[in-house]
Parts: C-alpha cells; structure tokens; sequence
C-alpha cells in the first residue's frame, strides 16, 4: 500500500511538469520503470500511425525526423512494430527522398531507409539509389546556395545555412558512408558542418543561432530576448545535438574529426544541464525562459536523447543521470492516455509557445530517440 501511495504521489508532481505553471513544480530524479517507458513508446508510435501527419509530403522532414526516432526505438528494443512501421512508410515513399536536392530537410528520410538496410535480413527489397542520387548532388553539385547573395538575410550562402540541417542530412551522409565504406563522404559532410558551425555557433554561450537572423552582431537591440539574452531555440539546439549523438554513434573511431564532434557534443551537454528548468523540461527560448514559461517536448526530447546517449556512450560521467532522469519523467507526463505526445511547439524557427494539444510527428520522434537511449540508462 506504501508503494502504491508514493507511486501515485509521483504520478502527480510529474503530470505538474506539463501544467502551465511548470516552472512551479520541483520534480525530483525517481528510478526509471523501463516497463512503462517502452509501453508509452509503444503508444506514441500506434498514436502517430494512425494520425499521419507531415508538413508537404510524406518524404518530408518531419517525417524524417519521426522516422529516425522509430529507427532507434527499433535498435533499442528489437520490437518489430517499429520495424513494421518503417518498413510500411519506405515501401510506400518507393525509398524516394524528396525532391529539392540542395535542401538537407529533403534526404532526412533517409536515415530511416538505411537503417532498415542495414539491419533487416532480407534487405533485398531495400532501394538506396534514390538516397545515393540525392546526395551525390547535394554534396558534389554546384548549387545557388554556395554561390549566391553574400547579403541575404537568413544567410543562404552555404549549403547548410540554419542549424536544424545538422540534424537533416549530416546523420544521414555519416551513416552512408558507413553502410558504403566511402570516407569521401565524410569528408565533404565535414567540409559543410564546418560551415555551419563557424557561423552560427557561439562560442561564448555553447548554443547554435538558428540562423543568420539571430547572430547578434553587438548592435541590433531587436535581435535578443526581452531579458538582454540571446535568442536561442531549445528545438533548434535539439537538432544539433540530437543530430551529434546520431553521428557520433556510427562515426569510425579514427576519424580525424571525430574529436571535433566529440568537443562540441560535450560542450553543448554542460551547456543545457547548467540551464536545465527544476521540473526537467527545457523552454522554447533557452536563455529566457520566462518569456514562454512552460516545457517543451521536442528540444526537451532531442536534449533527452542526446544526454542520455552520452551517458550510456562514455562521452558524459555520472553527474548527467538524476538530470536525464528528471527529463524523461517530464516527457511522459505530457503524454495524453490515448498516446499522443502533447506540448509540441509547432512547425517554426524561433522560440514560440506550446500547449498541451499542441503535437506534431517530429515530436513524437524525439519521444521516441529519448526513450530509446533512457531505456539503456544503468
């Protein structure tokens, strides 16, 4: 009866971290219950099949990013409903990308074809040329994005110009090179991150500027939050470092890079456990929290994943664990009973609110790439 009274008094401050006055409710780290965590999983995903949702096409990035978040709860488990599920949506796409070729958003699908090449038996039905094509393209073509107006606003002037790319196309060009056995592919794939990087990383504050838009340049008062901060995206960050953890885990150990990404990695993960909120969720806004004061379940679940994956991987020490821990319990109290995962900030590119019937598929992706390394949590 003790048990069952302390497991209900838990229920309740974790379904506070998903009220609006999350801010309010300090959530302390409890252990992990891998049981209910690979069944909500479960639910997420029979939720989001039967409730498609993508932004253009079902080759977009919005279910890329979904799709790589089954691939890894599949990696996790072994469940073959996750198999299912990719194989159902790869058979149906004919393993096409989509079609802007220069685009990072439009090979993220990808990631998930390659996984089911590289991981099913009977891979003989899987078709990579469309993905070979695509990046064939995107990575050695002359394009109007390395060659165009140095004035552009967003600054696309580089094939990667936004921050959420490093999560699109850089996972997806790291694992081919690993299915194919081609470093050339790696080396062009370093040649853009860098790109990317030297732009909007700053340095001073371990965090990714969306895009060119919110580099504070130190004369724009219009560019920072209401606070005096920076303006960084929690989902955008979340791309990048979701995406880190995604290419570490298949990137050769040798690589002469590879201590670049393991630099940044850790760099970003002191970064977001220093400003982690008391109930687990990041906010849409990293350095200015009270601007939309409630948590979010996309950045919070890339942010998730990642930790956790540096954790189980060696890249973090133990300090990480009750602040994961404390995440995931806010995950899954903004899960609705019928499986849908709620506070989603919707499509986007800056920090805006969420709400508690807010979904979007990318979000129950991130769900799912975080209860796939939570589940490994010793």
């Amino acid at each position: 009866m003790k048990k069952s009274i302390l497991t209900l008094w838990v229920v309740v401050l974790t379904l506070g971290s998903c009220s609006v006055a999350q801010n309010t409710v300090v959530q302390k780290s409890v252990d992990l219950d891998n049981e209910a965590i690979q069944k909500s999983m479960i639910k997420a995903l029979e939720w989001q099949e039967t409730h498609p949702i993508f932004a253009i096409h079902p080759t977009d990035w919005t279910n890329g990013a979904y799709y790589t978040g089954v691939a890894r709860a599949h990696k996790t488990t072994k469940n073959m409903m996750y198999m299912a599920a990719l194989k159902n949506q790869a058979v149906h796409n004919n393993w096409q990308t989509f079609k802007r070729l220069f685009h990072a958003d439009d090979v993220a699908i990808s990631y998930s074809y390659l996984y089911i090449s590289m991981t099913d038996k009977r891979r003989n039905f899987v078709d990579l040329e469309p993905t070979k094509k695509f990046l064939d393209t995107h990575l050695y073509e002359p394009n109007r994005w390395t060659e165009g107006n140095s004035k552009d606003i967003k600054g696309e002037t580089i094939l990667w110009w936004w921050c959420d790319a490093l999560f699109m196309a850089p996972p997806v060009v790291n694992l081919y090179a690993k299915k194919t056995n081609q470093p050339k592919y790696l080396e062009a794939m370093h040649k853009y991150y860098m790109e990317t990087y030297n732009r909007l990383y700053d340095k001073e504050e371990n965090l990714f500027a969306r895009d060119m838009r919110y580099v504070w340049q130190g004369t724009d008062k219009d560019n920072k939050e209401p606070n005096g901060k920076k303006i960084f995206w929690s989902r955008g960050n979340g791309w990048v470092i979701g995406g880190l953890a995604l290419m570490l885990d298949d990137m050769p150990k040798d690589f002469k890079y590879r201590s670049f990404y393991e630099k940044l990695y850790k760099e970003m993960a002191a970064k977001l456990l220093a400003i982690q909120p008391e109930d687990g969720l990041w906010r849409t806004s990293l350095l200015s929290p009270e601007s939309y004061n409630h948590g979010e379940v996309s950045g919070s679940g890339f942010h998730t994943f990642a930790l956790a994956w540096g954790i189980n991987n060696g890249l973090l020490d133990k300090k990480y664990i009750p602040a994961v821990k404390k995440a995931w319990n806010a995950l899954a109290a903004c899960q609705h009973e019928d499986g849908r995962v709620g506070w989603v900030q919707n499509i986007g590119a800056f920090p805006e609110p969420a709400s508690a019937d807010s979904y979007q598929n990318f979000g129950t992706g991130a769900f799912l790439l975080a209860g796939s390394e939570v589940l490994k949590l010793k």
